[in-house]
């Protein structure tokens, strides 16, 4: 087991029962909530599943291509072909990295329009993630939605 999957996978487990927790309070109407001048929630947490998938493909070919869609009809507009996806997406996250040898760890890097080591990478989208659950945080709140506890202590 490589240092990434020894020492930091509590922490994305921790982060991911964010999204989980939000996707627990929302239904498909919620999905389409839209606030002005901005994608609907449901736009906004599938472009989060496309990164995720960017940085999955990431730690499979050492280079970041942020370019990746996935074009599903009514994946944006379903808790819970969102839900299936997460899943997958999460296991294939933790697939990629626990794949890596600790002397990749230790002396690959990420191209992604400048280098960085894979340990930062890691720590990159898990702020990518804090950032999106901000974002997710005003349209909760714009739907009056009940915040748990680690949401409101970790996000709002």
């Amino acid at each position: 087991m490589n240092s990434i999957a020894s020492t930091q996978f509590y922490l994305l487990h921790e982060t991911n029962a964010l999204r989980d927790q939000m996707m627990a309070l929302l239904t498909d109407a919620d999905l389409a909530f839209q606030l002005p001048g901005n994608p609907s929630l449901g736009e906004l947490i599938k472009e989060m599943g496309d990164v995720e998938q960017s940085y999955i493909d990431s730690f499979k070919t050492f280079k970041q291509d942020f370019g990746y869609r996935r074009d599903e009809p009514g994946l944006a507009t379903s808790v819970e072909k969102m839900g299936v996806w997460f899943r997958q997406l999460d296991a294939d996250l933790e697939a990629a990295i626990s794949a890596l040898s600790e002397e990749d760890i230790q002396g690959k890097k990420i191209e992604r329009g400048w280098e960085v080591p894979l340990t930062v990478q890691f720590h990159i989208y898990r702020e990518g993630l804090l950032i999106f659950y901000g974002k997710a945080s005003v349209y909760l709140k714009a739907l009056q939605k009940p915040l748990t506890d680690q949401w409101r202590t970790w996000i709002a």
